[in-house]
This record gives C-alpha cells, structure tokens and sequence, in this order.
C-alpha cells in the first residue's frame, strides 16, 4: 500500500491518501487538546496507544456485528483505513454522570443511570460543537431518519460489548464518543477512535481515572494512567 499525500491533519491525527481511492492511513498523533482546543499538551506515547486500542476493539466489535472503517494496522501510529465521509454528529453514549452532563443538568459526578443514555452534538469547531436532537439533526440534513436510527443502534450495541469488556479487566466504562461514517455505497460504520481520549474509564473499585480526564483537570499522571488501561486492555484480549 502506497502512502501518499496529506489530505488533513487534526488535533489527534493526520491523514492521508493512498494509491487506492477507497482506503486511507491514519497516523496518530501525542497531541493533546481539551475544551475545543483551548488547552494544548502533548502525551508522550498517546498516538501508540490510542492506535493500537482502537484497532484491536474495532475488530473485536466487527466481530460483534458492528461495521467499522478498520481494515490493518499498518505500525504502531498507523493504521489503513476504509475512506468515509465522516456524518457531522458526535455521539456520546454515557452510563454513569460526568463531566459536561453533571454541570449541565447539576447531577453529582458518579451517579449511575438506570439505563444508558444517547446524545449528540453538531461537529462544528467553529460553533463549539453544540447539543442538538434528532430533529435538529434532519433539520440541518446532517444525516437521513434511517441513518440516525441506525447511528443509534449501533452505539448501544458498542455500548454492551466496551462495557462488559472493560468491566472484565476491572474498568467501569463511563461515558465514550463515537463517530460514524458513510462508505461510498452509503453503507454507515463507525469511524475515528475508541481510546481513553474518547472514552471514560474509572478503575471499577478506587474510581480512579485513567483516561484523559487527568489531563484535562491537571490531575497528573497522565501518561501512566493511558500506559495502565492499556496494559489492562492487553491482558484481557
């Protein structure tokens, strides 16, 4: 697979062209970056990290019946991909309260919910990625009634697999974000990453953190906790 140009590059990552149209590469990145971009890091060993987990959860979730863009790790920071357009939706799954959710509606951190809940919100930087509903989402023509429907199929059923998952190596699976995205035919997959920055993950027993809420509270600790969940994630596969 030939590499070629640079077609973006983002806060995590850049992304380029190959010799067939169809399929991209990845490479991660150690950037870091919270509230929309107002603070900026770097993670050392982040990129590796976040490659290497989302690889191995995307096949195991294709496995589990979840399509997804991944088709071959290419290093350790690279990854060949299927080429989407990316629906402008950023869907957050949450099981328990936390960050934007608990200053929102005043819920104390750590509540658990009775049952799962979905949101979305536009994947806009520019407007500050804003909640909106489904209405709002047809509204906007961001994606079709029968995509959004199976948009939301898709995030409980990788609900299920990460929480039991990570519950198996002693991790409660909080709250994550997904993005999902149309191959050529239409055909909707789940797209981007599943990595502690996207993600979550409290030790099930201490409810210590280990993901990137250490970096965005300044709690320290931040490339050891993404080095724990990730050693814990490769005991269990």
């Amino acid at each position: 697979m030939e590499k070629r140009e640079q077609l973006y590059e983002g806060k995590a990552k850049k992304v380029y062209a190959t010799d067939d149209p169809e399929l991209l590469i990845v490479d991660y990145k150690d950037d870091a970056t919270a509230f929309n971009g107002l603070k900026k890091g770097t993670i050392a060993g982040k990129g590796v990290i976040n490659n290497q987990m989302s690889n191995r959860l995307m096949a195991k979730l294709e496995e589990a019946g979840v399509p997804t863009h991944y088709v071959q790790e290419l290093s350790e920071r690279e990854t060949l991909v299927k080429k989407v357009s990316i629906v402008p939706l950023e869907v957050i799954v949450r099981n328990i309260a936390a960050g934007s959710f608990s200053k929102r509606y005043g819920v104390e951190e750590g509540v658990v919910f009775d049952q799962p809940t979905i949101e979305f919100s536009y994947k806009n930087d520019d407007l500050g990625d804003p909640l909106l509903n489904t209405y709002h989402a047809l509204a906007l023509k961001l994606a079709t009634a029968e995509e959004i429907a199976t948009i939301e199929k898709y995030a409980f059923q990788v609900n299920d697999f990460l929480k039991a998952f990570w519950l198996s190596c002693g991790v409660t699976l909080v709250d994550f974000k997904l993005e999902f995205g149309r191959l050529s035919n239409g055909t909707i997959v789940l797209a981007d990453e599943i990595s502690p920055d996207t993600s979550r993950l409290w030790d099930a027993k201490t409810h210590e953190k280990l993901d990137k809420d250490r970096f965005r509270r300044d709690m320290g600790g931040v490339e050891e906790a993404y080095a724990e969940i990730m050693g814990r994630m490769e005991a269990h596969l």
